[in-house]
């Protein structure tokens, strides 16, 4: 029987009863999710259809496990569950059967069949103040990771803490907890933050990689900028209150039974990056400002230390109702002329460009 690693993934998603049509489905919300345009979609077909069935080897450090909970609470039909059930997980402390001996043989063994091709995902900071505050088998987090990231072609820092540090690293940080990236300087890292991260930047991440076999464009604190690019402020439903000058003053107030900014309850979205807003969590249904508490900055490094949860940012509320109300005025002319163009551009853009449709895909397949 051949090896199931070698099958590429357009064989295991044909195998597992995925159609063509389902699997075209899948290439366009990978292409949106990844800000390419429909001409793209057939590309990104090719090369997922083609592509190998990575090994990954996911270690657990000085963590919760929220990040592995945020990930099998993905819901189905989707992205999540189509890549993570298609790739060669081949070491998980938590959703692994094999435990003791034979768990770390298999880590093993991963690392010696697919050196330097397998993906490494860490979840959780790195302790060096002491090596026994964190061991495996009676090994230490440090020379796990450094064994183990040799072979490697990429690292996946899921979660602040190991992105960052998170909690592990907040003041007084009594076990010297650091990020995967101030250890591994010779392997390509990247950030996907927020604690717990968002499954969908999860594996965001991975169909980038395995559609162009390179990371996608990070930012200054190498996260993916298709999910970190924009704040949380910037997307926030709440944001036109926040324009106007109205602020809930309490969590049970008048301002915040009707969905006012929560900014001066200690909202952090004007200094967070990340998509909450727009992904949301459980199913789609609902994020934390939408459900009325201010967002806590999780994805941003040093969350914990950053003033406390419900202080409100440095620049005073009035100075910012000001200085937004010049701007919305501003905001409001620059929409009015953009709305006189929006339905010329919109057909000059259909005219010129078109769209593709998985029906347009199908005639061509």
């Amino acid at each position: 029987m051949a090896d199931p690693r070698t099958k590429t993934l357009g064989e295991t998603l044909r195998r597992h009863g995925v159609s063509r049509r389902g699997f075209l489905k899948f290439c366009t919300a990978t292409a949106s999710m990844m800000a390419l345009p429909p001409s793209m979609v057939p590309a990104v077909a090719a090369a997922l259809d083609k592509a190998s069935r990575p090994s990954v080897i996911w270690l657990s450090f000085q963590e919760c496990t929220g990040c592995t909970e945020s990930l099998t609470r993905s819901h189905s039909p989707t992205l999540e569950s189509l890549i993570f059930d298609h790739i060669s997980l081949d070491y998980h402390h938590t959703l692994q059967v094999a435990s003791g001996h034979a768990a770390e043989k298999a880590r093993e063994e991963a690392m010696h069949a697919n050196h330097g091709n397998y993906l490494v995902v860490v979840d959780g900071s790195i302790p060096l103040g002491n090596p026994g505050y964190s061991t495996t088998a009676g090994v230490s987090n440090l020379q796990t990771l450094e064994e183990t990231v040799a072979g490697a072609a990429a690292v996946i820092a899921v979660g602040t803490c190991a992105a960052f540090g998170g909690l592990p690293k907040a003041y007084p940080n009594p076990t010297g907890a650091v990020a995967v990236r101030d250890i591994v300087h010779d392997k390509p890292v990247i950030n996907v933050s927020g604690c717990p991260p968002i499954p969908m930047v999860i594996t965001g991440v991975l169909a980038h990689y395995l559609t162009f076999g390179t990371l996608p464009q990070l930012d200054q604190y190498g996260r993916p900028m298709n999910f970190y690019g924009t704040s949380i402020h910037d997307r926030c439903y709440r944001r036109p209150f926040y324009d106007k000058g109205l602020f809930a003053d309490t969590f049970d107030d008048e301002g915040a039974r009707k969905g006012w900014c929560l900014y001066k309850l200690g909202c952090k979205g004007p200094m967070t990056y990340n998509a909450c807003a727009t992904a949301k969590w459980n199913e789609g249904t609902s994020w934390p400002v939408e459900s009325g508490h201010g967002c806590l900055g999780c994805s941003e490094p040093n969350f914990w230390d950053a003033g406390g949860f419900y202080n409100a940012l440095s620049i005073p509320v009035g100075e910012v109702s000001r200085s937004v109300s010049y701007a919305a005025a501003a905001g409001l002319a620059v929409g009015a002329a953009a709305a006189g163009l929006n339905s010329r551009a919109k057909a000059k853009a259909k005219k010129n460009h078109g769209t593709v449709t998985v029906d347009d895909l199908e005639k061509k397949s």
